[in-house]
């Protein structure tokens, strides 16, 4: 009752606003209003994992079991703000937040079955020092607690940043982000695995297909993806 009544107190000095419409939030509700999270421009793409435009990318390129992701990405949208904030605005808890939030919604349609081990797309070491954390392990660690899925974090690492994704083209992307990952260890704990790719937007699959040939020569692993967003083209 003490801890309730520090938070209403709190609350009332310092208003939560939601990080989408900017309005007040309500007791319970965390960075993204109710409203907001109705409206959110959902995929659905977890009802049919195999065969949707997301997986599609994934298709010839990497062993693919299932792709996701929970909302299209627009610029400028007020969906775009839970990125912008979890990415540039210092709020590491919005991708717990989201991951929990995204794995309570696929988690019935049987996404996770035979999934044994979760691993966020790395940032690169400059990358990771001026954010101070990993917004992809950030969405994991909140898939795991829902999923009870394990997280390693330290299986694939990212050797190096060229530039941003953002304005570059599809063969720009793969240029990259090519040779850009390695892996920690021998791969030997993963042969035969089913592995869930985590990060936090896609757009042509580039960063998540790279990621996921630093563990291709390891026999027998599979992959699905998961990820926050897919840029809405």
């Amino acid at each position: 009752m003490l801890k309730r009544f520090a938070a209403r107190l709190l609350d009332f000095v310092a208003p939560r606003l939601c990080v989408m419409c900017g309005k007040r939030l309500s007791t319970g509700e965390e960075y993204v209003c109710g409203v907001c999270q109705i409206h959110l421009p959902r995929t659905f793409f977890h009802l049919k994992p195999l065969d949707n435009i997301m997986a599609k990318m994934f298709w010839g390129q990497m062993p693919t079991e299932r792709a996701t992701a929970m909302f299209l990405y627009q610029p400028q949208s007020n969906a775009s703000k839970i990125l912008y904030n979890l990415k540039y605005n210092h709020k590491p808890e919005i991708g717990v937040m989201m991951g929990r939030m995204m794995a309570k919604e696929i988690a019935a349609s049987g996404f996770f079955e035979g999934i044994d081990l979760i691993v966020p797309v790395p940032l690169a070491p400059n990358r990771m020092k001026q954010r101070g954390y990993n917004q992809s392990a950030m969405l994991a660690q909140g898939i795991s607690e829902i999923s009870g899925i394990e997280v390693n974090s330290h299986i694939v690492i990212r050797k190096g940043f060229k530039e941003s994704q953002t304005r570059l083209s599809r063969h720009s992307r793969i240029e990259n982000v090519n040779e850009q990952f390695g892996l920690a260890t021998d791969g030997r704990s993963l042969a035969d695995k089913h592995i869930l790719i985590v990060d936090d937007v896609a757009t042509t699959g580039a960063t998540i297909i790279a990621c996921a040939s630093a563990m291709k020569g390891i026999s027998g692993i599979k992959f699905s993806v998961m990820t926050l967003a897919l840029t809405h083209s």
